[in-house]
């Protein structure tokens, strides 16, 4: 588990983003960001510090460090940690002199213009799922590009991709541990040519000035 971190964001309650067995390995005294009912959800995770967010809501994570929850169009009703219902979040995290939005899993929505308003230094944007299909509330490459464009900003990063594939499907989908991200970028050109994407491999970080991947 990478060291230093500030906050964990739980975008909603979809087993494969609010991981129990993985959030009971991030140290106690690390703020857990997420919907309502988050806090039941993640009983067995024995988190010290939960806070509960909805659409508005401002957390204060440090001095000079501040999450915002907006909004993400994405059915979370159903099968989430601990069954009860939930909502889904995005958030836009401002510190350091740097503004990132994180939009979750969300499709493309009404007033996603308005987060961008903001003047964004990254993006980042789910073009994937985690099986051969994409269900609703979801992005595909084409339709990320498309909020990369609504909102603009100065670095698009690819996310919600090239991690999970069903076992047995590797050999006829393999590409989609691979060719997501790249479609991404190849159509934010098209669209948007002045974002700059940066199409990052688990495990890589970016460092906003210069714009950079390093491994880490």
């Amino acid at each position: 588990m990478p060291a230093g971190i500030d906050a964990v964001l739980l975008s909603h309650l979809h087993r494969d983003h609010a991981d129990v067995p993985t959030l009971r390995r991030v140290e106690q005294h690390v703020p857990v960001i997420g919907p309502r009912g988050t806090r039941a959800a993640l009983r067995r995770a024995r988190r010290a510090d939960v806070r509960e967010v909805t659409v508005g809501d401002i957390v204060d994570i440090a001095p000079g460090l501040r999450v915002r929850a907006v909004p993400a169009r994405h059915d979370s009703r159903r099968g989430i940690v601990g069954g009860a219902e939930s909502e889904a979040l995005g958030f836009v995290v401002e510190g350091g002199g740097a503004r990132v939005y994180f939009a979750g899993d969300t499709d493309l929505f009404d007033g996603m213009t308005r987060i961008g308003d903001a003047a964004l230094d990254v993006a980042l944007l789910p073009v994937s799922g985690w099986g051969p299909s994409i269900g609703v509330g979801h992005m595909d490459p084409e339709r990320a590009a498309r909020a990369a464009a609504l909102l603009r900003p100065r670095v698009a990063v690819p996310v919600h991709w090239a991690t999970f594939l069903p076992a047995g499907l590797r050999r006829s989908h393999g590409h989609l541990l691979d060719r997501p991200g790249r479609a991404f970028a190849e159509r934010v050109a098209e669209l948007a040519p002045e974002v700059r994407t940066a199409v990052l491999a688990p495990g890589e970080s970016l460092d906003l000035d210069p714009v950079e991947a390093r491994s880490g």
